[in-house]
């Protein structure tokens, strides 16, 4: 569907043109209509194409190394989604779904060639939008780093593994020791008391038979709360991993793009010059 000027006056990325420069573009770019829950583009697919909100409600999604969606943003009226893809002319990174009922406008590569040689300060605009990308692609590492070993091994973990742990941490607090050593006084004591009517009269062999089974029992339960705790810091260091991992791909990326625009915006600036 053709696109009305008006609609591209209430776009901020437009609103610099003047009237002349935005007949000019409404006449080179569509407007497009999507209904709710309808895939504007699926990750993966060519990036020929970029959207620019007008209204309604945009979710970006990506697929992590868990195979997990994760939202990537949710772009506001006004706003670019796949943009950097069109420029860069490489498959789409993210899913963008239809929330609600909604209207984009479709560009390309053309369009924004146009645009940049009618009006450079344009590029400002573009530059400021990926930089809000940028800002919420690290804001999406944050919430990926903040993923608690521990959380992700209890998920995982058996009823005797809690055991374990719950005995060794209990076997190795103050608690035990002071109950333990009341316990032994009060046992010693009370068989020396009795004398000869005791029952486990000393050396106490009955009370170091049940020591040796004590033992016995507790050393392979606390081995086995120590293997967990290696498992623990082992996904510390492989979570520590995967966030440096992402940030310095998303980073390098950003960084790419940015660049690309950088280098468009000089080019058109170069034209004008001569």
């Amino acid at each position: 569907m053709a696109c009305n000027p008006t609609i591209l006056r209430q776009v901020p990325l437009f609103a610099l043109l003047d009237d002349d420069e935005t007949e000019v573009l409404a006449g080179q770019v569509e407007v497009k209509s999507f209904a709710p829950r309808q895939r504007i583009y699926k990750m993966g697919e060519p990036g020929g194409k970029a959207y620019v909100m007008v209204t309604g409600g945009v979710r970006l999604t990506t697929i992590d190394e868990d195979h997990q969606e994760v939202v990537v943003d949710e772009p506001a009226p006004g706003e670019f989604f796949g943009f950097a893809s069109m420029l860069e002319q490489t498959p789409h990174q993210t899913t963008a779904v239809a929330q609600v009922e909604t209207t984009c406008i479709e560009v390309d590569r053309h369009d924004i060639s146009v645009l940049l040689e009618r009006k450079p300060h344009a590029g400002m605009d573009m530059l400021t939008v990926l930089g809000r990308q940028f800002h919420a692609s690290q804001q999406l590492v944050r919430l990926r780093a903040a993923r608690n070993a521990n959380e992700v091994i209890e998920e995982k973990e058996t009823v005797g593994e809690r055991i374990a742990d719950t005995v060794a941490s209990f076997g190795g607090s103050w608690t035990f020791i002071i109950l333990f050593g009341v316990v032994l006084v009060t046992y010693s004591s009370t068989n020396i008391w009795l004398g000869h009517r005791a029952w486990d009269p000393y050396p106490f062999i009955l009370l170091n038979l049940f020591l040796s089974m004590l033992a016995a029992i507790q050393a392979p339960v606390i081995m086995m709360s120590q293997n967990r705790q290696d498992k623990k810091d082992r996904l510390r260091s492989e979570l520590d991993f995967d966030v440096n991992r992402r940030a310095e791909a998303e980073i390098q990326a950003l960084s790419h793009k940015i660049n690309l625009i950088g280098d468009k915006i000089g080019d058109v600036e170069d034209l004008l010059r001569k």
